[in-house]
């Protein structure tokens, strides 16, 4: 049992062979725009259900691990398509009301879910969380909340070489502050439901990088771009960047991009990402889940 009264997951399977554990309880009810709606989950003048905060992922493994630190049961809320999970954050009072969705992988598609769960929410802070890839400075099952984040494919061919056109996005001051003020204290460790081989992990605020591609190959051309051209960054992932880019477009909008590191550019092995994504996902979801309880609520 973890700190919140949830079975910590050791080996991250249950008896049913499902590598997740048991399923949440879903309550299946299709919300109407106009439906009437209770007083803790008032319509807001625009028609939309009332949350507190969104957070977007990309992969099931990132979906399930932040799912996992809500109460059931969850109530499912489809707009424009996209499907969220809405419930209440574990340890909590007053209750924090999260949707949580599933959108895949890309800058593109990071950044148009933020604009439609901004539209479809109104919430207070939106963030992004999952796995990524650590470039230093951290070892397996690690967290680094974004300071600021690079698109590693901004640059140009030329002739004499690749010449690079860094821009980078940044979350909100307020954010990065909370972030930093969580990263120092060891209380979300205890928020994971996944216990972790090589003991607490830690977490950092620095900046990462995203980009279009999967960096596989520590000596590839990409590979060597990120340490030349993105020096300071720790992390790559593929989502951040589009996800920030799309919070600066949206004034007021607090966001924060979460990763858990699941596999090492410079140390990559068979099968590392089947064993530490789930301890990475699970990691970057506690840290998360902790920053929006003291980010928005009164921890």
């Amino acid at each position: 049992m973890n700190h919140y009264g949830h079975r910590v997951r050791g080996d991250m399977h249950d008896s049913g062979g499902n590598q997740f554990g048991p399923n949440p309880t879903i309550h299946h009810t299709t919300v109407q725009e106009n439906a009437p709606k209770p007083a803790d989950a008032a319509t807001e003048a625009t028609g939309t259900v009332s949350v507190d905060a969104v957070v977007i992922t990309a992969i099931a493994t990132e979906y399930r691990a932040v799912t996992d630190q809500l109460d059931g049961p969850l109530e499912e809320r489809e707009t424009k398509g996209t499907l969220y999970q809405v419930g209440s954050l574990i340890g909590v009072d007053p209750p924090l009301r999260v949707a949580v969705a599933q959108v895949g992988m890309g800058n593109a598609s990071a950044g148009a879910h933020l604009e439609r769960a901004r539209t479809a929410f109104s919430p207070r802070a939106i963030l992004f969380v999952g796995v990524a890839g650590g470039i230093k400075d951290l070892g397996l099952g690690d967290v680094v909340a974004a300071s600021s984040i690079y698109d590693l494919e901004s640059g140009k061919e030329t002739p004499e070489g690749y010449r690079p056109r860094a821009h980078t996005k940044a979350p909100s001051y307020s954010a990065v502050q909370r972030a930093m003020n969580v990263a120092a204290r060891p209380e979300w460790t205890s928020r994971s439901m996944v216990a972790s081989p090589n003991g607490p992990p830690r977490a950092v605020v620095a900046p990462i990088a995203a980009g279009g591609k999967v960096v596989a190959d520590s000596g590839g051309v990409t590979a060597q771009r990120l340490r030349h051209y993105c020096g300071d960054a720790v992390a790559v992932e593929m989502e951040g960047y589009g996800f920030l880019h799309g919070a600066y477009m949206e004034e007021g909008t607090h966001a924060l991009v979460v990763r858990g590191i699941s596999d090492l550019l410079d140390d990559k092995t068979g099968g590392s990402d089947e064993r530490w994504q789930p301890i990475a996902a699970a990691h970057a979801a506690a840290f998360a889940a902790e920053f929006l309880a003291r980010f928005l609520g009164t921890r």
